[in-house]
């Protein structure tokens, strides 16, 4: 299987399905708390440095993302959730968009969750766990900024997010880290196993 990371582009913002490309090429979804590092995960996976816009205020994006790799594979990411400053309306809102495109779209193929390996998974992130897990879609867990902690605390952080979001043990969880590339040939391996490429 051979994707070209070179030939990826930003295709369309949208919030509801009619909006979505028209596309048979297979989604992988990207979902995580806001701040968590969706944005600098996809650019690490996809070699750029700003393809995917790095939020500098927490909570801001309120659209999907559907970016085009290589006409091959659609990487999809879901609005950011669990930004303590966002009203109750918005938050709303944004469970709307994610809950309508995890239902309904037949396209995804894949969902990638995201938490932060220095912290225990929050309320929220039980909770988009326990939905993603009612989608009955391959999945896995990214457990971003691995930088940031040291090798021999890195085991210790995986349990406690495995036992946390109670994962079955044949749900990986990768650490990952956008500043030393960590994960990113794992995470491309696991992509590529889960989804059957069109085209």
């Amino acid at each position: 299987m051979n994707i070209n990371t070179n030939n990826a582009k930003f295709e369309v913002s949208a919030v509801k399905p009619e909006q979505y490309p028209i596309s048979n090429l297979p989604e992988v979804a990207f979902v995580g708390r806001s701040n968590v590092g969706k944005s600098s995960t996809i650019n690490t996976l996809l070699n750029r440095k700003n393809l995917a816009r790095v939020g500098r205020t927490p909570g801001k994006t309120r659209e999907i993302n559907f970016y085009n790799i290589d006409n091959k594979i659609f990487f999809v990411d879901l609005p950011g959730y669990g930004y303590a400053k966002v009203s109750k309306s918005k938050k709303s809102s944004w469970g709307e968009i994610i809950d309508t495109y995890l239902y309904t779209r037949y396209q995804l193929k894949l969902i990638l969750m995201l938490v932060d390996i220095r912290h225990t998974p929050t309320d929220d992130d039980k909770i988009m766990y326990e939905w993603i897990r009612s989608c009955n879609l391959p999945h896995f867990i990214i457990a971003c900024k691995a930088d940031k902690i040291s090798r021999s605390q890195v085991n210790g952080r995986l349990q406690d997010i495995k036992s946390t979001l109670n994962l079955d043990d044949k749900i990986a969880v990768i650490p990952f880290s956008s500043e030393t590339r960590q994960g990113r040939d794992e995470v491309w391996g696991r992509i590529v196993k889960n989804i059957e490429i069109v085209g």
